[in-house]
This record gives C-alpha cells, structure tokens and sequence, in this order.
C-alpha cells in the first residue's frame, strides 16, 4: 500500500481544474487502478478541515463542508446535498464533472452504474469510516469491480500542499468545564471495564477536547486540535499530538495518567492489542482504525463513540457559559442590528463590508476567539441562497427596501452561539409582512 503512487508532485492549486484532474488520472494510470475517491473529509471525519485536507476543493474547485468526489478512467462526479446545489453549479466545471444530486442519485448508485468488471477502484482508508464504505465497496462489487485502500492520489499531485496545522493546545479551565477530565475518564471507564472491553479509540476531535478538558486552533471555527487518544479501562489515556502543539502548562493540567505520544505511534498502540476487546466507532472512525485492529487481532466493539452522549450532556457551569455566551453575543448582534438599521436605507452598505462590521462589533469582548462559522451576510435574492457566502464577484449592497439576511455565530469559551435574523432594510412591503 505505502509504494501505490510515487509520481511527483505535478501540480498547483493555480492550475486548471482540467489539468489537476488529468494529473490525478495520471497518478492512478501509473499505479494500476482505475478511479479514485474524493471525500470532503479529513482524518478525522470533521466538518471544518485544516487547508491541507482540502483535497475535495484542490481537485474539484468546490469549496463547499460537505461533498464526495468519485473519478473513475472516464468519468468523475461531484455529489452534493440539496445546500450546495447552487454553489456546486458556479465552483465546478460540467465538462469535467457530472454534478449530481444526493436527493436524486446516491453516490453507491452512481457507482454501480460507471464502473466497469475487473476495475480496482482506489480510496485513502483514512478519509472514509468503514459505515461509509460499506455500500460504496457493495456497489463496487456488483458492478464486478473492487475498492482498494491506498496512499491518497491527490497528495501524490499536489506540489504546493500546506503543511498541517500545529496550532497550540491550551487548558480548558474548570470555570468553563465544570467538571475535571480525571472525572470524565473514570466515568467512562468504569463502563468499559464493566464490559469488559480493554480500551475505547476516540478519533473525534471535539469528544478528545471535551474528555481532556483542552482546546486548540487547527481548523477554522472551532477550537479544536487534531489528535487521536486511546481511553482505557483504568482511567488512563494515550493521547496521539504534534509534539509542537504542545504548551508548557498542558503537562500540570492533564497529569500523569495522561500519556502524550507523537501521532505516529498510534499504529504501534493499536498493534498491542491482540486478543483484546477495544471500541471503535464504525460511523466516526477511520477506516484505517479498523484495519489496523483487524490486523492485530483485537476483538473489535463496534459502538458509538462514548464521549457523544456525556459530552451533549451539559452540566450547570457549562449551562451557565452557555447562557452568559449568548448574552454576550446578543449584545453584540444587537449592535449591529441598530448600526444596519440606521447606515442600511442611506445607501452604500455592501454584503462584505456587514459580516466585517458585525465581527467587529463580536471583537469587542476580550472573550470572543473566533467565528463559529463564516458569516452568511445575504441582501435581497442572496438571502435565499443556502450556505451563501459573499465574494468579491457577488458582493452586493444592502439596498433599501429588500430583505436582509445575517446568520453569524461567535466562539467564545463558556459558549458557542448560531443566530439567524432576517430584517426589513427601511419599511417592509405588504408581501414581507405576509410571508
């Protein structure tokens, strides 16, 4: 597997879309297979992905959170849901992708119907949950073609790929977790060990940050780090991190039960457990995951991620930030509401230059670290666009009598706020009111 594709790195993201998907055939003809698998999805399943897991984007030109790309010899696809129907026709060049309709064509289907008997159909084994390749392998193979795991393609053409994110990870203070990680490890331990499995793989990285009591900045909009632990049945933890998102008062706050290794030792520590009963997530967990315990004989649990139900279960200082969060957000949002209201019916206010206001207005409190996601800032027809996001190509003013649509959020560390409003920019007509 790791000798699949040895091309050199053969093109730029400044490259056509064209000749970045011949390069990318040209890479799979080298080694033997014939198509590959795109998915919008990094290592670890995540909405929000560091730039360089923007390999659906790199390729496709789509810069949408959520999407699958399927090239084969011949023909490739893009597949979307009903949020990017729009966005997808304006990113993506039909001469070289069918862009298909997740409500209209599943892309196993798809699949089933493009690819030919005897085809060995390549995918990156850690971008994809064993869940998700089911029916993909299952339509493969009733076309009379495989999947087989390999190297990714496209990190194999991408010559200026950047390099990943190694933002620092920080504590997560007690006045903001309400609870330490020691009670939250013994918990949930104290369930494996009832059932007698050795350790649970936690790949997600909100459930790592919330069971660790840390936060981080890898990817955008959420403060998180990327990383990989083993919980076991004593309580302890193996935590698999970039040595350089280490800071210096991680060590006093995570303790001796908290083993920290490089990212690179989590094959060995999956390795070790043969003959044992170790939880993996099959809808959440890299596929990878699930080879690599396969392989060393482990008795793979296959069960939800433990951390989901008791991390959705807030306790009263988490309840708490939440609410001081949001007022303090609200007072921000109210802000700009009164500043769109008054500088709007003048004239001049443009989509770009709003969310840039409305983020000042959040920048004020020294407690708001980022966006919780990025500002969508709509004026008349553009409110209706789902997930719209305004560019320099579609930047529009805000003009009076039209509709306005804001819908923002903040990250702040007691809380996360999500708030759509639609306003009337100078009186509202009849049909606004009515509808």
């Amino acid at each position: 597997m790791a000798d699949l594709f040895l091309p050199p790195k053969t093109v730029t993201a400044a490259a056509s879309a064209e000749a970045r998907l011949a390069a990318l055939r040209g890479a799979l003809a080298q080694a033997g297979v014939h198509g590959f698998l795109v998915p919008r999805a990094d290592e670890h399943q995540g909405e929000y992905v560091p730039r360089s897991a923007e390999r659906l984007h790199f390729l496709t030109g789509f810069t949408g959170s959520a999407g699958l790309a399927i090239v084969l010899d011949e023909r490739a696809a893009v597949f979307v849901d009903g949020r990017y129907t729009l966005q997808v026709e304006a990113e993506v060049d039909r001469r070289l992708y069918e862009i298909v309709h997740l409500a209209k064509t599943a892309p196993w289907d798809w699949l089933a119907a493009a690819a030919k008997s005897g085809q060995r159909i390549a995918y990156d084994p850690w971008l994809h949950t064993p869940d998700g390749l089911a029916r993909l392998k299952a339509a493969a193979a009733k076309a009379g073609a495989a999947l087989v795991p390999a190297p990714n393609a496209v990190d194999a053409i991408w010559a200026d790929r950047p390099a990943p994110p190694a933002a620092p990870v920080v504590p997560h203070g007690a006045e903001f977790a309400g609870q330490p990680s020691s009670e939250k490890r013994a918990a949930l331990a104290k369930k494996l060990a009832a059932e007698g499995i050795a350790a649970a793989v936690i790949t997600l990285p909100d459930s790592v940050a919330w069971l660790l009591n840390v936060r981080g900045g890898d990817v955008s909009h959420s403060p998180l780090p990327l990383s990989f632990a083993i919980l076991r049945r004593d309580g302890s933890v193996d935590w698999f991190v970039d040595p350089r998102k280490a800071t210096p008062e991680l060590g006093p706050h995570l303790g001796a039960a908290v083993r920290v290794h490089p990212q690179g030792g989590l094959a060995g520590a999956l390795a070790s457990f043969k003959g044992e009963k170790v939880l993996a997530d099959p809808a959440t967990a890299a596929s990878w995951i699930f080879d690599r315990l396969e392989e060393a004989g482990a008795a793979i649990v296959r069960e939800a991620d433990p951390c989901l139900l008791p991390k959705a279960c807030k306790n009263e200082v988490e309840l708490q930030g939440m609410r001081a969060a949001h007022r303090r957000d609200g007072a921000a949002l109210s802000k700009f509401l009164g500043w769109v209201a008054r500088e709007a019916p003048k004239g001049g206010v443009r989509e770009i230059a709003a969310a840039d206001r409305l983020e000042a207005f959040r920048r004020q409190s020294n407690l708001f670290r980022d966006l919780s996601f990025h500002t969508i800032s709509g004026s008349g027809p553009h409110g209706a666009i789902v997930h719209y996001r305004a560019s320099a190509n579609s930047d529009r003013e805000i003009g009076s009598g039209e509709l306005y649509l804001v819908d923002s959020g903040g990250q702040y560390p007691d809380g996360t706020t999500d708030v759509t409003r639609t306003v009337a920019i100078g009186a509202p007509t009849a049909d606004m009111k009515k509808h």
